[in-house]
């Protein structure tokens, strides 16, 4: 009886280990899809007058960037969101260039084709509107696979010039010709 026992633990033993094996690549694979560069940045949004009015929080996992918006002193109601080109924001938001758009896709959401591809795709750069309270205060996550902080991708954030976020007074209608007012808040887009 004990003869019997011992090839069976035995292979007890053995199937532990390759499953433990199994688990290591596992977890070894899941961490190489992991950004080698900054995994999160911040962007501290500030009023045309300096005042501070809250945070964009970025946080990139394998496959998009998740983006983490708390903000305070808006008017009540819809505004655009918009990341620009330049990681700059002085004198008068006008430094953070155009909106960040490195295949020099169409601006907005809609087309009249409806096309997402390189002629006819949206900006990096144009993001979901978000809605003030009568408070002025907006809370707002949402996600893009569009945009990345890895250096050294086509839609990096952290190109040579950097790049800001920008909040509007109104919202977009997501069309290509869109007015979406004037920008209200900018904060450049840095490690953290």
């Amino acid at each position: 009886m004990m003869r019997r026992a011992r090839p069976a633990l035995l292979i007890i033993v053995v199937a532990i280990a390759v499953a433990a094996g199994l688990v290591w690549i596992a977890m070894r694979s899941d961490q190489s899809a992991l950004p080698e560069e900054e995994s999160t940045a911040e962007a501290i949004m500030l009023s045309q007058s300096g005042e501070a009015l809250g945070t964009v929080t970025l946080d990139q996992r394998p496959d998009h960037l998740l983006f983490a918006i708390d903000v305070q002193g808006l008017s009540p109601g819809g505004h655009a969101v918009v990341v620009h080109a330049v990681g700059a924001c002085a004198p008068d938001f006008s430094a953070a260039g155009g909106h960040f758009s490195p295949g020099e896709t169409r601006r907005g959401f809609v087309h009249p084709n409806w096309k997402r591809d390189d002629v006819y795709g949206v900006h990096s750069g144009d993001l979901p509107n978000i809605y003030a309270h009568a408070d002025g205060s907006a809370r707002a996550d949402f996600i893009t696979n569009g945009l990345t902080l890895q250096a050294g991708k086509l839609h990096s954030l952290f190109d040579v010039d950097g790049s800001s976020v920008l909040i509007y007074a109104d919202p977009q209608g997501y069309g290509e010709r869109e007015t979406t007012g004037s920008p209200v808040a900018c904060g450049v887009i840095q490690p953290s």
